[in-house]
């Protein structure tokens, strides 16, 4: 008899902080559909429920999370309307949820899994950490309000080689741009990520809410219209030949070539 398997997606609600724990380490955590569903049913369930003063985003296996599993994103339905595709209605929760969010980074944090950390309150790393906004490599446009929210954290000139060409950098390149807060040992990082959790709980919770809703007053309307402005160019740009032949390079392990492209 098979064994049910385990959901991709984890919750666990501890001492007011709910645990979002991503769930696919085989894949190191790469995100499917479904798996974006579940991720936004969990946000919306913390920004709903009285007993969840704080959110943590973990991963497994060692990894945060590997970007989305490219074999299943080019099955997205493109004419999805907006408000029902599964990745912006994420998007959209995460970016409005009105508690702290906390992160804990071990391994790759790659495309989403990096833009992700950008609606984090607080975001903490392990040594083993890898960083990467792949967008170009592959023939599209960054996502999640990045184009509006990385230039803005580090600057516009290293917001465009981090962008632009899309190299992996280490968790110590991240704490040097204020991307993240610290590093720490792998071993460390989800206590760590989760003291300074348990210790937002501690604090008055309307006094956390009203705080990180005037500290992102001042861009949630550019946020809110970035994320779907991304999307309006992104969607279309899994369509077009630069995107398919990197997205067909990597699915046979080759490296891609785009001398003939204009």
């Amino acid at each position: 008899m098979n064994q049910p398997q385990m959901p991709l997606i984890l919750t666990d609600v501890q001492d007011r902080v709910m645990t979002i724990r991503l769930n696919r380490a085989d894949k190191k955590n790469a995100l499917t559909q479904g798996m974006y569903t579940a991720l936004e049913q969990a946000v919306t369930d913390a920004a709903n429920n009285p007993q969840v003063r704080v959110v943590l985003f973990a991963g497994s296996g060692g990894s945060f999370c590997a970007g989305n599993d490219l074999q299943d994103f080019v099955k997205l339905d493109h004419n999805t309307p907006r408000e029902q595709n599964p990745v912006l209605r994420f998007m959209a929760a995460l970016a409005a949820l009105p508690k702290p969010v906390v992160a804990a980074v071990q391994g790759p944090a790659v495309g989403i899994g990096a833009t992700l950390l950008f609606h984090c309150d607080l975001v903490y790393a392990g040594s083993s950490a890898r960083f990467q906004f792949p967008f170009v490599n592959i023939g599209i446009c960054a996502e999640f309000a990045s184009t509006y929210l990385l230039p803005r954290m580090v600057g516009h000139v290293k917001a465009a080689e981090l962008l632009l060409l899309g190299e992996p950098f280490t968790a110590a390149v991240a704490e040097a741009c204020g991307i993240i807060n610290s590093v720490m040992a792998d071993e460390d990082v989800e206590a760590h990520a989760m003291s300074r959790a348990l210790k937002l709980a501690s604090q008055p919770p309307n006094a956390l809410r009203v705080n990180k809703m005037l500290m992102k007053r001042w861009t949630q309307a550019e946020v809110t219209e970035a994320i779907p402005l991304e999307a309006d160019h992104f969607i279309p740009m899994l369509r077009q030949p630069e995107a398919i032949e990197a997205m067909t390079a990597f699915i046979a392990k080759r490296k891609p070539d785009f001398s003939n492209f204009n």
